[in-house]
């Protein structure tokens, strides 16, 4: 179990929060870019900052705080001006860096504007998917992990409905292979993956570049433990999969301490191993909610499944009362690399997986290896 201290540590994510700070190192899917199709702003949280997202006429994206710093105005009904956003109140016109440009009733030769500066946050476009980076300068690149980057298939983006728990909840159950028996195999409810073994002989966790590469084996009746399934936990908050030749990434970005965004991003091999045209908006499928009207979780899908898990803890699970066991390594090996990424990050360094040399960041190709009916 964890101290009231290091569970909170680990779960508040606001700035100049350890956590918070933390997370700010690095990219962080926020939006889907086919949403500015057809409008130009959008309200967002992320890490318990409200802020507004918009499309500039140029077509690159600028976020902001929401609240105008003049009278505090909400900016999401700002108007575009090129790649600049102006406020509905009073006119004062914002550039993406944050800068006050114009202040319609300011005097023409008054340098006022020039000293009022706010909030602001870049953002890249990749894949279809909106990554901001909220942390201090100069910002890391945006890693061209292989979802994200490869050009020999075609991707898919799935967004969630908003989790309503804490981020590190869907962290920690990246690193449980033992609940894969019994909450999606038929443990609990209907089982959804037929009838075929599912018992793992052993499960191996190690840390790597990016975080956590996890293993499983089993002995097939002899003594030789067979690999049947890797796949890692990439730092911070992302659980890097695959089923045969489709490939994914699920993202779990903090909205607040009790909400989290969940984000997927699919990538399916071609057959021949030829490059194929990417799509500028590839096609999004918005899931369903995953409750009932009267709050009860539906069970008829893995990722519902999971949600019960990860909900029905607790906003933010009260780790003091936790009995963990032999079983849990994966769960203590995670806090453990996260207690030290926090506080190399305390320390003013770089936390791990943080990618600053361009050579490195050609292409990161991360281990897979799946048997597609013992894979969860």
């Amino acid at each position: 179990m964890l101290s009231r201290e290091e569970n909170e540590l680990f779960t508040r994510v606001g700035a100049g929060t350890p956590a918070g700070e933390f997370l700010r190192r690095y990219w962080h899917p926020v939006a889907l870019a086919e949403e500015f199709k057809e409008k130009q702003t959008k309200r967002l949280r992320v890490l318990g900052e409200d802020l507004v997202l918009y499309k500039g006429q140029d077509g690159e994206y600028g976020l902001v705080q929401e609240n105008c710093p003049h009278r505090g105005a909400s900016l999401f009904y700002g108007k575009v001006e090129g790649n600049n956003i102006r406020c509905a109140y009073h006119g004062w016109m914002f550039n993406p860096e944050g800068q006050c440009v114009e202040q319609p009733a300011e005097p023409p030769e008054s340098s006022f504007k020039d000293r009022v500066r706010f909030t602001a946050y870049p953002v890249q476009k990749i894949a279809g998917l909106l990554f901001a980076y909220m942390g201090p300068k100069p910002a890391p690149l945006l890693p061209n992990y292989d979802v994200m980057a490869r050009k020999d298939g075609k991707r898919k983006i799935r967004l969630h409905p908003v989790l309503d728990c804490n981020w590190l909840q869907p962290m920690e159950n990246s690193v449980d292979p033992t609940h894969t028996t019994y909450l999606h195999f038929g443990g609990v409810g209907k089982p959804v993956h037929g009838d075929v073994k599912k018992e793992i002989d052993r499960h191996d966790f190690e840390t790597f570049e990016y975080g956590i590469m996890k293993r499983r084996y089993i002995k097939n009746g002899g003594e030789t433990f067979n690999l049947v399934n890797a796949h890692p936990l990439v730092f911070p908050n992302m659980l890097r999969q695959c089923h045969g030749r489709e490939h994914y990434i699920q993202w779990r970005v903090p909205e607040d301490d009790t909400h989290t965004l969940f984000f997927q991003l699919f990538f399916t091999e071609s057959k021949d191993g030829s490059e194929v045209e990417q799509a500028e908006y590839p096609p999004v499928e918005y899931m369903p909610p995953y409750k009932t009207p009267d709050g009860v979780h539906r069970m008829d899908k893995v990722i519902m499944q999971d949600y019960m898990a990860w909900e029905t803890a607790g906003a933010i699970f009260d780790r003091t009362k936790e009995q963990l066991g032999a079983a849990d390594r994966g769960i203590i090996l995670y806090r453990k690399l996260l207690r030290e990424q926090i506080e190399r990050v305390a320390r003013g360094e770089d936390p791990i997986g943080v990618v600053r040399d361009p050579q490195k960041n050609r292409l990161i190709m991360f281990e897979t290896v799946t048997d597609s009916s013992r894979d969860a």
